[in-house]
């Protein structure tokens, strides 16, 4: 199954697979940032990006999922917000002015193109904007929680560090935290957190 199919059948789902809260994280820092121009690649049923849009921001969302995105507009109508969500390819895509912000939200790549899909994402950062990351790291596998289950996809801090390369006040750690997001993460997970400025 090619990961659109794969996609499109868990959002087809009449729950929200991951929930309707915005992930804990990145919604914790975005309290901490001025609104403006923020971009939610690989976004799904757009959980975040509306969190952002009652926050103030002007979202960009991007995902392969048709599904995703009937749920994603769903879910702004019903917080009476807008947001630009775009079905395609996020190693493609660009969006069409220059970003405050990037929230990444379990955004897991094979390994062979996640150091050009990061590149090419965070090049459309302002100089000064902020990436945002939250994802699975290694010490996750076979917990059960979620994510991937294939080694080379998980993160570990030097792996994310190398994605920020360049980035200035770069915090990256690793961290043990409770998941309850929709039926698809729960439980106890282990996860890589990052917030750096370019």
């Amino acid at each position: 199954m090619n990961p659109q199919d794969f996609w499109n059948g868990r959002y087809r789902e009449e729950s929200y697979a991951y929930g309707t809260l915005p992930n804990e994280f990145i919604a914790q820092s975005l309290h901490e940032l001025e609104p403006g121009k923020i971009y939610f690649p690989a976004e799904g049923e757009g959980r975040n990006a509306v969190y952002a849009a009652t926050k103030g921001w002007e979202v960009w969302a991007v995902d392969q999922s048709d599904e995703g995105k009937k749920k994603a507009m769903k879910l702004a109508e019903n917080h009476n917000v807008e947001i630009h969500y775009h079905v395609g390819n996020a190693m493609t895509y660009t969006c069409p002015e220059p970003l405050d912000a990037v929230g990444f939200c379990y955004f897991h790549t094979p390994e062979a193109i996640l150091a050009p899909m990061y590149s090419h994402i965070l090049g459309q950062l302002k100089p000064g904007g902020t990436v945002l990351l939250e994802g699975f790291s290694e010490k996750n596998l076979g917990l059960g929680s979620g994510g991937p289950q294939d080694l080379s996809m998980l993160f570990t801090v030097a792996k994310i560090k190398s994605l920020l390369l360049g980035f200035q006040n770069i915090k990256v750690w690793e961290e043990c935290v409770e998941l309850n997001e929709g039926a698809y993460h729960q439980g106890t997970a282990w996860v890589i957190r990052a917030i750096a400025e370019k």
